[in-house]
């Protein structure tokens, strides 16, 4: 597949990751919608006929529902979806130092929702469409090494290993329409949810653990989705970009 001319929706695009693969796509004549709950970040993207900015809360799916509407009336149809938004959660499943002690139901679901479910819903409504209109399309899913099992991540690890699972399931379930669907399964990244979320001591562990001693960098992930999407003969994989790290 080439990108020119084509019709991506990216969720989580106005920042971090997502927005690295926003600039990929319109840098190789790509048309792109980008889905995101920030709207002071959706502001800070290029105005263009390009691009269609689109407020969205992904756990909702009327919202789902409403965005794809509004892609259809622009673009008229779509080729790719890269399935990127989340939220990045850690915390152990016993903690006796906490006076809660045992890891939060609540944070539990929030993950699961937003990094599992949010991207199942998305991918289903897309998927309907690239089937009924016959357009061979790609959906791509931005996992995580820590789907391995990365200690402290319960919620993160399920979601991540659960998005990979379903990648598997799509990309048997679409093949035979045309539909490729792949995954992208990052280390630790030099972007700003990961320092937020994970301790610099353990981010500065990690780097000592990975072969190339560094932190990977958003532009790796967006070339990565572009390889994934032009290659043709890749589905159902997850492509890990960790610079050697093995969990």
């Amino acid at each position: 597949m080439e990108l020119q001319n084509k019709i991506a929706i990216v969720t989580g695009g106005a920042s971090g990751l997502g927005k690295a693969i926003v600039q990929m796509f319109l840098e190789n004549g790509s048309k792109v919608v980008v889905l995101d709950i920030d709207q002071q970040a959706l502001n800070t993207l290029e105005e263009s006929q390009n691009i269609l900015k689109l407020v969205c809360d992904i756990t909702k799916e009327e919202e789902i529902a409403k965005a794809i509407e509004q892609t259809k009336e622009k673009f008229t149809k779509i080729d790719i979806l890269v399935n990127n938004a989340g939220i990045l959660y850690s915390e152990p499943l016993i903690s006796i130092m906490s006076e809660q002690k045992r890891h939060s139901k609540e944070k539990w679901q929030k993950v699961i929702d937003i990094n599992l479910t949010a991207p199942f819903v998305l991918g289903s409504y897309v998927a309907e469409q690239m089937v009924t209109s016959r357009t061979k399309g790609v959906i791509v899913n931005i996992s995580s090494i820590s789907a391995k099992g990365n200690a402290g991540q319960s919620a993160y690890s399920a979601a991540k290993a659960g998005l990979e699972s379903m990648t598997k399931v799509w990309a048997k379930e679409l093949g035979g329409f045309g539909v490729r669907c792949v995954a992208i399964a990052p280390g630790f990244m030099d972007t700003e949810s990961t320092h937020i979320a994970v301790n610099e001591k353990i981010l500065e562990e990690m780097k000592k653990q990975t072969p190339i001693k560094r932190l990977g960098k958003a532009e790796h992930i967006a070339s990565a989705v572009k390889f994934a999407i032009e290659n043709d003969h890749i589905s159902g994989k997850t492509l890990e970009i960790d610079g050697g790290l093995v969990l």
